[in-house]
């Protein structure tokens, strides 16, 4: 789906802020043809016993330009997932969602739109919802990381997408950065530090969390659980981006683990989830159907 420039508005263009002077401008030029312009769109979807989707809930359907709205309306029509299992019968259930929607530009001008990512479960909630919850892995003392000095004198801003490996006791048995996504533009060189730099500190912070694991449902017994825990690196200065708008940023490669290897599959995509919750890994339903229908 595409959309005309008016859609994206300013945020392509002041989204993003260049690293260093002229001198680099040569480099920058293969680094901004990886930029994206994105935004979250979340809601639920009620899952019918065989998958399909029963009704879909957008939230705050109002502030979603046009083209958003109608992309999402039109996937969900076409999705499937793996029936809900309970005592062995298929039933009918309510997942929430998360939305990853990109809009990249065309030579023309105009912009293509879509869906890129996405998570469905229970955990797609919020973070004061989700501590009430005794069946999931929860976050007891997460630690902000430290705002690299180096790293801020760069003026860099994004987000680290962690995966943590949680051990029965709650402590951290081993963490990754999955991806780092940078909303600032520099040649390769530099996004490289300034990835280096975001992703050295949430992971030292990250070591030191405490979480609470569950004490009922299906994975009790696990030997160890995997949770995503998005980091945002922001100055405090920095405009928030409110729901229904662009946020525009350069995605970095995704990384993984040896133990991320056998929980893979399903496991969804790491920008789709928003900051400031604690994802269990392999709670949210399967989608069968490609996303972007």
């Amino acid at each position: 789906m595409s959309m005309r420039p008016r859609d994206i508005g300013r945020a392509w263009v002041l989204g993003l802020l260049l690293c260093g002077a002229a001198s680099v401008l040569a480099g920058v030029k293969d680094v901004r043809k990886q930029i994206e312009a994105s935004m979250l769109v979340t809601g639920s979807v009620t899952i019918e016993p065989d998958g399909s989707v029963g009704k879909l809930e957008v939230d705050q359907r109002e502030k979603l330009p046009e083209a958003v709205a109608g992309l999402v309306d039109k996937a969900a029509a076409t999705w499937k997932f793996e029936p809900i299992l309970v005592d062995g019968a298929a039933r009918r259930g309510k997942a929430r969602m998360s939305l990853r929607v990109v809009a990249n530009k065309l030579p023309d001008g105009d912009y293509q739109v879509a869906l890129t990512g996405g998570y469905f479960g229970d955990d797609a909630i919020t973070p004061e919802e989700r501590q009430q919850r005794a069946d999931s892995v929860r976050g007891l003392k997460l630690r902000a990381p430290m705002f690299p000095e180096d790293a801020a004198r760069m003026g860099a801003r994004g987000t680290v997408y962690l995966v943590v490996k949680v051990e029965r006791d709650g402590t951290v048995g081993d963490v990754i950065a999955e991806q780092v996504n940078l909303e600032i533009v520099g040649d390769e060189r530099q996004m490289q530090q300034m990835r280096n730099l975001l992703s050295k500190a949430a992971l030292i912070a990250a070591k030191k969390w405490k979480f609470q694991p569950p004490s009922e449902g299906g994975s009790v017994d696990a030997p160890f659980w995997l949770v995503r825990v998005p980091v945002d690196y922001r100055f405090a200065t920095d405009k928030t981006v409110g729901y229904g708008e662009w946020q525009v940023y350069v995605p970095g490669p995704r990384a993984t683990a040896p133990w991320m290897q056998s929980e893979q599959e399903g496991m969804g995509a790491p920008d789709a989830m928003i900051a400031g919750g604690v994802y269990e890994v392999g709670k949210g339903r399967r989608l069968l159907t490609p996303l972007s229908g």
